[in-house]
């Protein structure tokens, strides 16, 4: 046998083994759909499959829903909710009953505080009493000896004139003693001063034997009380996103401390000054606190805007988290499918997703793109 006629015979035998490996995998009478062959075009991302019926498309949802703006900001106490508790008496503090952080209820005992004004007013109130007393007798007496004829009506109305005057000196020590908080039948030149309203004390200004009154050089106020059941937001927001704001807008509220949770609360403010170095102004925000909202929590804040914003969505199965981004297949004809890079927004009901750009509503996209991409990958 020559060398040509040997080589011949392998090339056959090569042949028929290769022949006999595809009648294997492939038996037309099986019935038996063929696995899809996946060929690489030279397009990048595009991708050719034997059978593109395997993997059914579904056309993107178009959703309408506000415009948004996210900013961040922190907790603040509503000022007009702040109540400063003042002694009106200056003295020593003497006990105090309560602390920096407590809730405290309206009436509750704050503090005392010992002063001596409060000896001075009550010696100004018994000396107007006094006086008082007096003055009503003589008026009393200048009515008899004026029905008598024995003094001039001039002397009757000196008499009266005096007996006025002794009791708004009177009316004036008595609510001198009231302000002070003293009951003039038990007096006492120990003071208590109680809160004038229910609520968290955010500030607290004494101490135990420190002094206390409206008189002092420093700060008079020796706590303040804030009614926490509703709350401001304050947020920093950038000079060219300041059109999308509007007074009464509704912002969607997160929490750092509890994700789960998302408040609801009306623009009430947009502030008039810019900050000169990062350019941005202070937007208030009002939100009723649940409870969970306490002062200096960071918080995210999604603003809605009156106009829409149109997107599409799809299922979630339909997008594909690869390299830290987000790609759809989309049908490119003749049995090709191109893998398009999308942005996705948030989870939707029904297991839609939203998709901020790349596609648009009513496209075709594969619906189930992690088994395309893992028939890709097997190739």
């Amino acid at each position: 046998m020559t060398k040509t006629t040997l080589f011949r015979s392998a090339c056959f035998l090569a042949a028929w083994l290769a022949l006999a490996g595809c009648k294997k995998s492939f038996d037309p009478s099986s019935g038996a759909a063929s696995p899809a062959q996946v060929v690489e075009t030279g397009n990048a991302g595009v991708v050719t499959v034997d059978h593109p019926d395997q993997y059914p498309t579904v056309a993107a949802n178009r959703i309408d829903e506000p415009e948004t703006l996210d900013v961040t900001g922190s907790v603040f106490p509503d000022v007009s909710r702040e109540i400063p508790v003042i002694s009106m008496a200056n003295g020593r503090v003497v006990d105090i009953r309560a602390r920096l952080d407590d809730n405290v209820k309206k009436g509750q005992l704050l503090f005392s505080v010992q002063s001596p004004d409060i000896s001075g007013a009550f010696d100004t109130y018994v000396k107007a009493a006094a006086d008082e007393q007096l003055a009503n007798k003589a008026y009393v007496r200048a009515q008899d000896l004026y029905q008598h004829g024995a003094i001039s009506q001039a002397m009757l109305e000196q008499a009266e004139d005096t007996e006025k005057d002794a009791k708004a000196d009177l009316a004036a020590a008595d609510e001198q003693l009231k302000i002070f908080g003293v009951d003039k039948e038990h007096p006492s030149p120990i003071v208590k001063v109680y809160a004038p309203t229910s609520g968290v004390i955010v500030a607290q200004n004494i101490t135990e034997a420190a002094a206390a009154g409206v008189a002092l050089s420093g700060t008079a106020t020796a706590f303040t009380i804030a009614d926490l059941s509703s709350v401001w937001i304050i947020c920093d927001v950038y000079e060219n996103d300041l059109p999308k704001v509007t007074l009464g807008q509704q912002a969607k509220i997160k929490l750092a401390a509890y994700p789960d949770r998302i408040l609801t609360g009306r623009v009430s403010d947009i502030g008039p000054v810019l900050d000169p170095t990062i350019r941005t102004a202070k937007v208030r925000i009002e939100v009723t606190n649940p409870g969970i909202l306490r002062l200096g929590m960071f918080v995210t804040t999604t603003l809605l805007s009156r106009t829409t914003v149109t997107h599409a969505s799809v299922p979630a199965s339909a997008i594909l988290h690869l390299h830290d981004r987000e790609w759809v297949f989309v049908p490119a004809g003749q049995g090709q499918f191109k893998r398009v890079e999308v942005t996705s927004g948030s989870m939707l009901p029904g297991g839609d997703q939203e998709i901020l750009s790349g596609i648009t509503a009513g496209q075709q996209v594969v619906k189930d793109a992690l088994h395309l991409q893992a028939t890709v990958e097997a190739q």
